[in-house]
């Protein structure tokens, strides 16, 4: 990671001693959004020009498994965040200019086709429901799926399937419903939100596909599922490595107080072993095939291979993750129970964590 993308000392503490704030309040603390915003964290994948920080794929999956290390609910939000902030590259640069170059912008919202826009005059008439928008009380624009209508009557693209259009809004222009109570990520806030009668210019829909992006940026032609796969899974990565690090302490203060039989001690270490090599051996995996993929970018290679690659090993480490993690968890007693202990929030977040569609293994998300 470049030296100025690094965590330092600083960075570290607000994150280590807010993570139970954020916890409480359900949503980021005033500490938390204020170091992303000095740091422009939100603005991990916006270009420079618009004062981004423009890092390449593997730069940002580095540096969103640090975050991950230190606060899951933080680094959570921050990706999906992140990530809808992507979206610059696929706006019209009329409109995205100016609402990209400002320093808290925060695009955010729900993949769910939750709704319908009526085509009126030059532009839709949106209404619906959406849920699960992560991050939603810092919110400045909401995006969303619809159907399109006219008239009343469902619209059809060339292959006879329902045409849906994304679209992004103000936040004036939103009800967010406070509904987000959940037993891990508390502090990502991902409220539903809804829109009634609420009118959209055309300028205001985009598509995620790299033939359509407005921006040269070599980032916005990586095509977004393996993106959003990979986003995903090293917060995974990285809230596995913190489990990992603090069960290891943990169990070493139980060997030292000999307190612990030393039958299930060692049956323990074992099972820890496990979990640090396979962590560090799929970690591996999938930065190598996050560098080939980008080299491929530049290099006009083909990719699809390594595509369906990083699709099967993201949804196979997850699973690997939640089932590891639950082999050693009955071995931290009564402090890996304990709400305010780390071991139990890290294992509270890796298992909401694990609800979303996109990384479980059964789901049919291609």
């Amino acid at each position: 990671m470049k030296k100025d993308m690094q965590l330092n000392d600083n960075d570290m503490a607000i994150l280590k001693d807010n993570q139970y704030k954020g916890i409480q309040k359900k949503t980021l603390s005033d500490e938390q959004l204020e170091l992303i915003y000095r740091k422009k964290w939100f603005k991990i994948w916006v270009p420079k020009s618009l004062g981004g920080l423009e890092l390449n794929l593997v730069e940002g999956l580095v540096l969103l498994e640090d975050l991950a290390y230190w606060d899951g609910g933080f680094a959570w939000t921050t990706t999906l965040c992140a990530g809808a902030n992507l979206f610059v590259g696929f706006i019209d640069t009329t409109v995205g200019d100016d609402i990209f170059a400002a320093k808290e912008v925060c695009f955010g919202g729900s993949g769910q086709v939750s709704g319908v826009a009526e085509r009126e005059g030059t532009g839709y008439r949106l209404k619906g429901i959406w849920k699960y928008a992560t991050g939603a009380p810092h919110l400045t624009h909401f995006t969303l799926n619809a159907r399109i209508q006219e008239a009343g009557q469902p619209v059809f693209d060339k292959d006879g399937n329902p045409l849906v259009k994304s679209f992004f809004v103000n936040r004036d222009d939103v009800l967010i419903h406070y509904d987000w109570d959940t037993f891990g990520l508390e502090a990502t806030a991902s409220h539903s939100f809804s829109l009634n009668d609420v009118f959209a210019y055309e300028n205001q829909s985009f598509s995620i596909d790299a033939s359509r992006t407005t921006r040269g940026e070599y980032l916005y032609q990586y095509p977004f599922m393996p993106f959003a796969e990979l986003t995903l899974l090293v917060n995974f990565m990285g809230m596995y490595h913190r489990f990992i690090d603090l069960v290891e302490k943990l169990f070493i203060v139980r060997s030292n107080e000999s307190k612990w039989d030393p039958v299930e001690s060692k049956a323990a270490f074992k099972i820890l072993d496990t979990l640090q090599q396979n962590y560090l051996d799929k970690r591996k995996t999938i930065m190598a095939l996050a560098e080939h993929s980008w080299k491929n970018l530049y290099d006009k290679g083909d990719n699809s291979s390594l595509f369906e690659r990083i699709a099967t090993e993201s949804r196979n480490f997850v699973a690997e993750i939640v089932t590891n993690i639950t082999k050693v968890y009955p071995y931290t007693g009564i402090a890996g129970a304990a709400k305010d202990n780390e071991i139990n929030i890290i294992f509270r977040n890796v298992f909401t964590a694990s609800q979303h569609k996109l990384l479980q293994k059964n789901a049919n998300n291609r």
